[in-house]
This record gives C-alpha cells, structure tokens and sequence, in this order.
C-alpha cells in the first residue's frame, strides 16, 4: 500500500479547536490522526476527498465521524452498477394536482456526503458528480440548483477488487483535492480497537464540535492566510517539474497547482499559523498530486510510483530561502 498516512510532527502547534475535533474523531479512528487532519484540511478549504484502500480499515467510519463532528446534513449514497444519475442528483416529478413539475432532491443535495465505493456505479453516474465536485452546483431538466454551502464530498474505493468496477477517469480524478490511503493500524492500535468496540459502537459517543456557522467561518479565515511570494513560486515549479519528468507521461494541471495552494492554506491554518511555510507544502505534495499524474506504463513495470516520482522531484526542486 503506497502514500499510506504517518505520524505529523507538528501536532504541538494546532489550535484547542483542532485538537477537540482531532480527538473527537479518534474516538471511532485509531492512530490516523494525519489522515484526519488531512480531511479536514480538504474540508476547510472546499475540496473533496478520494479514500482509496483495502475494505474494513475505517474509511466509512472516518466518514460518519466527521459528519457526526459537524452540525450538518449527512447523506449516504451506495454506488452500484444499476445506480441512475437522477438517483444521485435528484428528479423533476409531474404533480398532477398543481399541473407542474416539481423537483425532488437527490441524496447529493446534503452537506456532507459519503459517496461508497464510487468505483462500482457506471460511467454516466459517476458524470453526474463532475458538476457538483467542481462548481457546487447540479443542472436537472436544464435548470441549475446550487448546493448549499458546505459541501464536502469523501469518495471510497477498494484498489484490490477491480471484476464490476468503472476506474475513475482522470477528468474526474482530478476533482479531488486529496486522495488518501489509510493503510492497517499498528498491533496495539487494532489492539486498543477491540476494547472499544467490547460493550458498544465508539461512533455512539463522538459528538459535535464544530457548528455549521463555525464551519463556515473557518473556511472563509483559510483565505486570509498569507501565502509569500517564492512560495508561490515554488508551488509552481513543483507542479511544472511533474510536466517535464521523463517517466510522466501526463504533468499536473494548473488545476493542480491552486489545490495545492489552497490546501498549504488549510493546513497552516490548522497548525495554528496564519502563513505558510515550505513544509507545509512539502508534506502535502504527495496527497495532492499523486492522483493527478500518469506514468508511461514501463515505468510501472520497474516497480515506480506516483510518490516516489514525486519525492524525486521534491529534492531537486530548490526550497525558497527566507532573507532579511
């Protein structure tokens, strides 16, 4: 399993407020506190989230924590291969008593959405996601309804188990601000597991900490968060040097490029800093950018991947510098 989520060695600078949600969570997920951190960070800067990994290490569960942290609507929609757009979305019903159509709202149309083994439903459905991923909003019928603020999608996939699946098309692929991998706990976490689930379901405890006005909030702070000039320019250059690899066959987008500058946002925000700092892009390269190249197909065959392509970049592109 690749890019699987270490420990975070800033976890002594966040702010009370993260820390309350980190540990709120941590109730139902073990030892994943980047993994958390990580989507909140998606969260907080109005970006969506691809968990991709084995079944039964949490990814559901990690879901309806965090819906259960925040105080809003919370939808769930089971992917399948018979799964029609207008299931996900919603549809326009002719009322016979009022002589016109009324629009009736898809399981989209929620807050926070677990959108379950999105690999699993057929090409078309998983069209219907690209405008609300993107722009925040769904066109039925040729009207456009826009998705109330906050929208936060987590897709799941199982990277094992391909017989009946639709691999995500890169268009699509690219909508994701992040794309984690759990990876299994450790013995003493999977340990400390079974205790919590002796008399009851942990996710029975876990609570809201952060209101939907206060949601809201932090996510209009992420973007005052200062952002210096040669970090911008090293954003770019790590995003460019993606196009130039010889063992990529396809670079990362410009759309990449303002995810991971939002993203650097969220995350200082989190570490309780109202700037950025190198590392914070540094760490946040991989999970951004990961699912945003492609390598020539004997590159895959040498045993290559999209991280370590993208740590060998990382070192040879120049840190910015800080002067007096």
């Amino acid at each position: 399993m690749t890019n699987q989520i270490g420990p975070n060695p800033a976890w002594d600078q966040e702010n009370e407020w993260v820390k309350k949600m980190i540990q709120n969570i941590e109730k139902v997920l073990i030892g994943k506190r980047s993994a958390i951190e990580l989507c909140l960070v998606a969260l907080l800067s109005k970006g969506h989230v691809l968990l991709e990994d084995v079944p039964g290490v949490g990814k559901t569960m990690l879901v309806k924590a965090l819906a259960r942290s925040l105080g809003c609507r919370f939808s769930r929609i089971q992917f399948t291969p018979d799964l029609l757009p207008s299931d996900v979305t919603g549809v326009s019903i002719f009322n016979q008593k009022t002589l016109e159509f009324e629009f009736r709202p898809g399981p989209l149309m929620s807050h926070i959405i677990l959108a379950d083994e999105i690999n699993r439903t057929s090409p078309k459905t998983q069209a219907a996601l690209l405008e609300a991923l993107e722009e925040g909003s769904v066109t039925i019928d040729g009207t456009t309804y826009c998705l109330k603020a906050p929208f936060f999608v987590m897709a799941t996939q199982n990277p094992i188990e391909y017989e009946g699946t639709f691999p995500l098309p890169e268009a699509q692929l690219d909508r994701f601000l992040l794309k984690l991998h759990l990876g299994y706990p450790t013995h003493s976490q999977e340990t400390e597991m079974l205790k919590r689930f002796k008399y009851k379901h942990p996710i029975e405890d876990v609570e809201e900490v952060w209101s939907l006005q206060e949601l809201l909030h932090l996510q209009e702070q992420v973007h005052e968060v200062f952002v210096e000039d040669s970090l911008i320019e090293y954003m770019v250059n790590i995003v460019d040097a993606t196009r130039r690899e010889a063992d990529i066959y396809l670079g990362a987008s410009p759309r990449a490029s303002l995810a991971l500058y939002r993203a650097s946002q969220a995350l200082a925000l989190l570490r309780g800093r109202m700037y950025v700092i190198p590392d914070d892009i540094k760490f946040l390269v991989p999970y951004v950018l990961s699912h945003r190249i492609l390598l020539h197909s004997e590159v895959h065959m040498k045993g290559q991947t999209p991280e370590k392509i993208l740590a060998r970049l990382l070192s040879q592109v120049s840190v910015p510098v800080m002067r007096k």
